[in-house]
């Protein structure tokens, strides 16, 4: 019987590590106000087109 030959790669963790102490510093806004901000924006380029 045939051994399987397994080879493993090394464990990298590119994309996975995680930066918690990194949040500490900046703006926070909540993401309804993201959003919000955007719809308005939308929908003032829109009345101007428009209107202007």
């Amino acid at each position: 019987m045939a051994k399987k030959d397994k080879s493993y790669m090394p464990q990298s963790s590119a994309g996975l590590i995680r930066y918690f102490d990194q949040t500490k510093g900046g703006i926070k806004i909540k993401p309804e106000y993201v959003l919000a901000v955007c719809v308005f924006l939308v929908a003032l380029e829109i009345l101007v087109k428009f209107l202007g």
